[in-house]
């Protein structure tokens, strides 16, 4: 991959003979938040966080890669569970700082509990609280 940089606020790579404008990663440090949503049904399933290597390997590998703020590691998603996220369709927003990923979850689990989405928990107006 060769990386053109025409200013510090547009960085474009050539990927595949096609210029293509990168995410701004400076914006956040180094990071930019991902909502990753199942193709078919449109259901959120979760929001992880890529940096340019995971972004870049995401393309390259067609399966869906992130940074872990928690290990400080990267973390192909599926690595360790066999939940893998096949890329299908990746949107960048306005402000070109926020992707949303639609993804075939392999196994219909994305969550690390065992649930297919990490946003499980519905909050409740009688108890004032998030389900559990």
């Amino acid at each position: 991959m060769q990386y053109i940089y025409i200013n510090c606020m547009l960085e474009l790579v050539i990927f595949k003979d096609n210029i293509m404008t990168m995410p701004d990663f400076e914006k956040q440090g180094g990071l930019v938040p991902v909502i990753t949503q199942e193709y078919k049904t449109g259901d959120v399933l979760m929001l992880a966080y890529m940096n340019k290597d995971s972004f870049l390997k995401t393309l390259e590998t067609g399966k869906v890669c992130y940074w872990s703020r928690s290990r400080n590691k990267f973390w192909l998603k599926g690595e360790e569970s066999g939940h893998f996220q096949i890329l299908k369709d990746m949107y960048i927003d306005c402000d070109n700082d926020t992707i949303l990923v639609k993804v075939e979850q392999v196994g219909d689990v994305a969550c690390h509990t065992g649930k297919r989405s990490c946003f499980y928990r519905k909050f409740s107006k009688e108890t004032n609280d998030f389900e559990k």
